[in-house]
């Protein structure tokens, strides 16, 4: 089997995920996944994909990513991953399909608009 190479993205970070098979060996930006995402929600979120397909153990996974905060570079590799279980078995979509794990969360923050403070909020309204 060859390197799946797949494009993750939320928000502005953006995960380029390269599986390859193995023993189950998962690294961020040349750390453990356990090292980067320390939290066990954003460990579950990334390996959500891997869970539901039961690859678990079966692949090595190397992960770049940027951009963004920690939770929004946690979905982008979930979204990658999720791409990459599909590309590998196309039975696995029937499996992350309603889980809404294939789905590219398309939520942005909102531009800043002049003559106001922020997005929405206005200046200070003087009547007099």
């Amino acid at each position: 089997m060859e390197v799946i190479h797949k494009i993750g993205r939320r928000k502005t970070a953006v995960a380029r995920v390269y599986v390859s098979e193995g023993k189950g060996n998962m690294t961020v930006n040349k750390k453990d996944l356990k090292d980067y995402f320390t939290t066990a929600t954003l460990q579950y979120k990334v390996n959500q994909p891997l869970n539901l397909t039961g690859n678990d153990n079966a692949f090595d996974v190397k992960i770049n990513v940027y951009g963004g905060g920690i939770t929004g570079q946690a979905e982008a590799v979930r979204l990658a991953l999720s791409r990459a279980m599909v590309e590998l078995d196309d039975e696995n979509r029937s499996t992350l399909k309603p889980e809404g794990l294939l789905t590219r969360d398309p939520r942005m923050v909102e531009r800043k608009k002049y003559g106001q403070k922020k997005a929405r909020k206005q200046f200070q309204f003087s009547k007099r």
